[in-house]
């Protein structure tokens, strides 16, 4: 079994940063793709950032310049450095994980912008 565990959500002011972690941990030999998506109250799910086992980061066009997806493989860890908050980036932050082919999603953890 494997487990997502995100971190580093919270309340910001508008034009501050944060910066996401989620570990993956169990039986892991293989995490193919790491990514992270959100959902803001009322709407879907979005991909926010992805990032594949040799590096290759892949972001929301909308996104692109302020935040930024990396990854620790020795770790199993993924971050996202998020700079220039602003309130509409205001959601439910979620770790997605392809691992040994099977898919996985992390528990979410809340990033909240304050104007």
């Amino acid at each position: 079994q494997v487990q997502l565990v995100e971190s580093g959500g919270g309340l910001v002011q508008t034009g501050g940063s944060l910066r996401l972690s989620c570990t993956a941990s169990g039986t892991i030999f293989s995490i193919n793709i790491m990514a992270w998506y959100r959902q803001a109250p009322g709407k879907q799910r979005e991909l926010v950032a992805s990032i594949t086992s040799g590096g290759t980061a892949n972001y929301a066009d909308s996104l692109k310049g302020r935040f930024t997806i990396s990854r620790a493989s020795a770790k199993n860890t993924a971050y996202l450095q998020m700079n220039m908050l602003k309130p509409e980036d205001t959601a439910v932050y979620y770790c997605y994980a392809i691992v040994q082919g099977n898919a996985y999603w992390g528990q979410g953890t809340q990033v909240t912008v304050s104007s």
